[in-house]
């Protein structure tokens, strides 16, 4: 039997952060979770002795052009970051684990866009830029004592998460016909991304990873599938096509819907587990019902 493991989960409330901490309680034998709301300065008073797993999941999580909010996004995203990695380290905390995100690359593309081992990081916008900063912000703090897990999850959905997945389901549920490009995503179900996180946690890992589902996702399909879910026929068309590529590049959500952004899929393997436990048509399955 494993020694129980106590983890805290910084974000309280946060979409990603309960769906741990729900997975985990699953084997509650195994692992006791508490959550911290670090939207004041009171998580500093917090013992974080106790806990052998920080997951620092606190953030502001979706991109924004305002350059008002860039400052902000840097004292939550990077600041904060920091904060914690170092309270946890000087606490004795044997592993920090951070959500980062596919954003540190940059946008999707019109053509196709592989990301490998040796793609280098560009972003291109301040809420990627300060998910890079934190990373590079908190490597240094890394002993044998205390390890450091960097997630760089690509888009995450499953029921009651919140970006641009909910949008396309709301879509696909209303509209008879859709534009048929052919684009490919990396995307993670929830589920998966817990699994894996609890992996993480199980091996007492360190490093940077990319978890993603075994399928690339075309949009075109993903919208069909939560259609045929839903019980409804949706006709995918390609005259509309001409259009949509003469947007890439000056409409934003053109790029976000349409784009092309994959991990090659090598880099997203985990020997020692399989985490990927849905499959694409039963992750829809349970995000939609």
């Amino acid at each position: 039997m494993k020694n129980l493991k106590n983890v805290l989960i910084t974000g309280k409330n946060s979409y990603i952060g309960t769906s741990l901490e729900n997975w985990l309680m699953r084997e509650h034998n195994q692992y006791k979770v508490d959550t911290v709301d670090m939207k004041d300065g009171s998580w500093k008073e917090k013992d974080f002795s106790q806990y052998d797993v920080v997951f620092h999941v606190a953030g502001i999580a979706h991109v924004s052009s305002d350059p008002k909010m860039e400052d902000l996004y840097y004292k939550v995203n990077r600041d904060l970051t920091i904060e914690a990695a170092e309270k946890a380290k000087a606490e004795g905390v044997k592993q920090f684990i951070f959500m980062s995100s596919i954003i540190v690359y940059g946008d999707s593309s019109s053509s196709k866009r592989v990301i490998d081992r040796n793609t280098v990081p560009t972003p291109s916008n301040f809420y990627g830029n300060s998910k890079l900063q934190a990373e590079e912000g908190i490597k240094h703090l890394e002993t044998d004592d205390f390890k450091i897990v960097v997630l760089r999850p690509p888009m995450i959905y499953g029921k009651g998460s919140k970006g641009n997945y909910p949008k396309l389901s709301n879509l696909a549920q209303k509209i008879p016909v859709f534009p048929d490009i052919d684009n490919e995503r990396s995307m993670l179900h929830i589920d998966n991304l817990c699994e894996f996180i609890k992996v993480m946690i199980d091996h007492e890992e360190t490093g940077i990873y990319f978890p993603q589902n075994k399928e690339y996702v075309k949009t075109s399909e993903l919208v069909r599938t939560i259609a045929e879910v839903h019980g409804k026929k949706i006709w995918m068309i390609g005259w509309m096509n001409w259009l949509i590529r003469l947007m890439f590049g000056r409409v934003g959500l053109v790029n976000k819907v349409f784009g092309n952004l994959v991990y090659e899929k090598s880099m997203s393997d985990y020997d020692k587990a399989n985490y990927r436990i849905r499959d694409f048509r039963e992750s829809i399955e349970l995000t939609e019902k």
